[in-house]
């Protein structure tokens, strides 16, 4: 009976497993049903648009629709599909598929036994429980779709793979001081990002540098700390002493400045010599799993002796910054000096 039990959970399990090609988000590519998935509505949106360019590419004729879920009437679906007098190829884009009705669930399942000729059907489902038997069975193979999944990118690589892309797409060079600048500047914001991607290419002639970005979006860049730190840390001293004074400039507290320091190389110090996966780390030392395989990669060059120095140092320039010095400028300076050169000085 156990054997029986567990031959039928594999049988589910396997049944439940999407049978259709799941993509990334600049995979889209035209199929009689594309279900795009996922939280992050800009890459959604994108991916949407470009699926539209394709199309449009290849046939000017192409009628676009649009319809809303949550808001659908009966027979909407079904009628936009229908054959038209010239036979145009058509676009049927439809939003908030997580909020759909039941009369949209009821003629979507419908269509989906009988897909229209030359018509591309485009769901967009941003998450949660509702419409999961439509889900269920275009993932099933039924209808003969795709799936692009558009995840939420969280961690600091994603965000940087994805601006490098941008420039990449573009054949234009950018430098790694300059991509790390704006991705830094941006990061909260993927929409954002991609704007100013889009503003350097479009604005700027050469090879975009650190100086580039500086001059688009200098107020955003001078006023994070972390990015001093963070390119000390990799031991690029003159883009750090660079930033630094960029940010004095621009009224940066040296206190703080100095507290970031602290924060990285805390956390560095925390997962030096620590094994085992980032999750099981992290719940050791009460950080955050993408912290952990950032301090990894931020190790990467440092010895335990130099990483106990530059702690050392950022002890140091916190009591000259908080009255025990008579130049906190110059003590910023010294940080910066020893921690890129990893503690060796």
């Amino acid at each position: 009976m156990a054997r029986a039990a567990a031959a039928s959970k594999g049988t589910a399990s396997r049944a439940s497993r999407p049978v259709i090609p799941q993509l990334g988000w600049d995979g889209i590519r035209p199929a009689p049903v594309v279900l795009v998935t996922g939280p992050e509505t800009f890459l959604a949106e994108r991916s949407i648009r470009s699926l539209r360019d394709l199309l449009k590419a290849e046939d000017p004729s192409l009628e676009v629709h649009d319809l809303e879920a949550d808001g659908y009437a009966p027979g909407e679906l079904l009628t936009l599909a229908s054959p038209s007098l010239f036979g145009e190829p058509r676009l049927l884009r439809v939003s908030a598929v997580e909020k759909c009705t039941d009369a949209f669930l009821a003629d979507a399942l419908s269509y989906l036994e009988s897909p229209a000729d030359d018509t591309y059907l485009v769901l967009r489902h941003g998450g949660g429980v509702r419409g999961k038997k439509l889900l269920d069975a275009i993932r099933a193979g039924t209808g003969g779709g795709i799936e692009i999944v558009c995840a939420e990118l969280k961690k600091d690589a994603e965000k940087y793979d994805f601006a490098a892309a941008e420039f990449s797409a573009a054949k234009r060079r950018i430098t790694p001081g300059a991509l790390r600048a704006v991705v830094s500047a941006f990061s909260d914001d993927l929409a954002e990002l991609a704007a100013a991607c889009q503003q350097l290419l479009a604005d700027t002639g050469e090879q975009i540098t650190e100086q580039t970005v500086a001059k688009y979006y200098g107020g955003r860049v001078e006023t994070n700390s972390f990015q001093v730190a963070d390119a000390a840390i990799a031991g690029r001293r003159g883009e750090a002493l660079v930033l630094l004074r960029h940010a004095l400039a621009s009224g940066a507290d040296p206190v703080p400045m100095v507290a970031a320091f602290a924060s990285k190389l805390r956390t560095m110090a925390k997962v030096s010599g620590a094994r085992g996966a980032s999750n099981a780390v992290a719940s050791k030392y009460g950080l955050a799993p993408w912290q952990v395989d950032r301090a990894r990669r931020d190790l990467q060059g440092w010895t335990e002796e130099g990483l106990g120095r530059s702690i050392e140092s950022v002890a140091e320039a916190d009591a000259q910054v908080k009255g025990g010095g008579r130049d906190p400028v110059y003590a910023l300076e010294r940080l910066v000096v020893a921690v890129s050169a990893r503690g060796r000085a």
